[in-house]
């Protein structure tokens, strides 16, 4: 579904922000991505991400522990990452792709700002 708001968007913006609005790992964009963006490299999409980042759209974290109130242990998004560590944090290619046994913890994460989730409504 595109929502009105992001019909400006390039779909390598919507990409990002249908991963973010799902708080999905990085690696999980590249589902959302339509060819040749999907079969590119990663180099490709950092300055679009830093711009939506920048836009105060999208918060990049890593996956940390939580427990729930039953004492299930899940994770979550971590706090933000400072926009200063970002260039080099997206340049690691290993951020972009999952691991062998799908480990999340310490995974970048994308989730939506308070604007970011304005947008998509």
């Amino acid at each position: 579904m595109v929502y009105p708001a992001t019909e400006d968007l390039s779909s390598a913006e919507r990409a990002f922000m249908i991963n973010a609005s799902e708080i999905d790992i990085l690696p999980g964009v590249w589902g959302d991505l339509p060819e040749p963006l999907a079969s590119g490299p990663a180099s490709e999409l950092v300055p679009t991400l830093l711009s939506l980042v920048d836009k105060g759209w999208i918060n990049v974290s890593r996956v940390i522990p939580w427990t729930a109130p039953d004492g299930t242990a899940g994770f979550q998004p971590g706090p933000p990452l400072p926009r200063v560590s970002l260039p080099g944090l997206l340049a690691d290619e290993p951020n972009w792709e999952y691991t062998a046994d799908f480990e999340f913890m310490g995974a970048l994460t994308l989730t939506l700002t308070e604007e970011g989730d304005r947008i998509q409504r």
